[in-house]
């Protein structure tokens, strides 16, 4: 029996309807009716009682679709195994994150490692001041970033992580006693500048140029890593929002974290560089379309 032929069988022992099983396959329905027919012939059984209201299985074809069926299913999960040994297979693959972001991708890494034996993902660190230049460089193979990303030479993969924000503020700052902020308060503070290397438009997804209201933003002092913004932080010369997750890893002395209320929620995407597209970063990203989004 053809691999065509065992599919076709299936699909009518499953939809019981000459017609739909014929448009599911995208054939026609005659070549539906000469292949079970053609199977009938050679095996000199009846797989399917046929009125003009209805279509059944026999026994003998519901124990053959049964075996057939567990046939297919070893011929896919070899197919698999196949593949996982194919193009990219022992691949560790970098993946530059923000801070501990690592440890909330756990369950990502998990289910890549158990889909695809023999590859695994290593961290490395990126800065929101230059997110894509180890991208670029090939130092990184992917990068997970909050969106939106629209560089021309970047691909945008799926969700991996949701999450709100947190503004951080010295612990004697004024609105440190309030127990939250909103982004209408932003102007009356200093943001940290994260320089020309990040894109504009999405720095000021995090951190936007005006609240609410239309009042403006002010930027400064510079800074060009996660540790240089919380010791301006700590220091009183500013404030800054950041994703709630650097509230979750990080307790530094004399900083405090409090809620964005009315400032939408992040999500951060697999991104990578198009013309280093790769099996093993398609298997990622398959992965973790998959898994969906985790949320923080």
């Amino acid at each position: 029996m053809e691999l065509r032929d065992i599919e076709i069988f299936l699909t009518l022992a499953e939809e019981l309807h000459f017609s739909r099983t014929a448009q599911r396959l995208h054939v026609s329905q005659a070549r539906v009716s000469q292949a079970i027919s053609r199977q009938e012939r050679r095996l000199g059984v009846a797989l399917f009682d046929r009125t003009s209201r209805s279509v059944t299985l026999t026994p003998v074809g519901r124990r053959l679709r049964e075996d057939l069926q567990q046939a297919v299913e070893l011929l896919h999960e070899g197919l698999a195994r196949a593949q996982a040994a194919g193009p990219g297979a022992g691949t560790t693959l970098r993946l530059g994150v923000f801070g501990h972001a690592g440890h909330e991708l756990r369950p990502l890494v998990e289910a890549f490692r158990a889909r695809h034996p023999g590859n695994d993902i290593q961290f490395g660190e990126i800065n929101a001041h230059d997110a894509f230049t180890a991208l670029r460089s090939g130092e990184h193979d992917a990068h997970v970033l909050w969106l939106p990303v629209a560089e021309p030479d970047v691909t945008v993969g799926p969700i991996v992580l949701t999450g709100g924000r947190v503004l951080a503020v010295a612990a004697g700052h004024p609105l440190a006693g309030r127990g939250r902020a909103s982004l209408e308060d932003l102007a009356d503070h200093h943001v940290v500048d994260l320089g020309p290397r990040a894109p504009g438009y999405w720095v000021d997804a995090m951190v936007p140029m005006r609240t609410p209201l239309g009042r403006r933003i002010p930027r400064g002092p510079a800074a060009r890593t996660f540790h240089e913004i919380l010791s301006l932080v700590a220091a009183g010369r500013c404030v800054h929002p950041l994703g709630e997750i650097a509230a979750r890893y990080n307790l530094p002395p004399g900083i405090v974290f409090l809620p964005l209320d009315d400032a939408p929620a992040l999500a951060w995407a697999l991104a990578w560089r198009t013309d280093a597209d790769s099996p093993a970063v398609r298997a990622l990203a398959q992965t973790a379309a998959e898994l969906g989004p985790i949320t923080l």
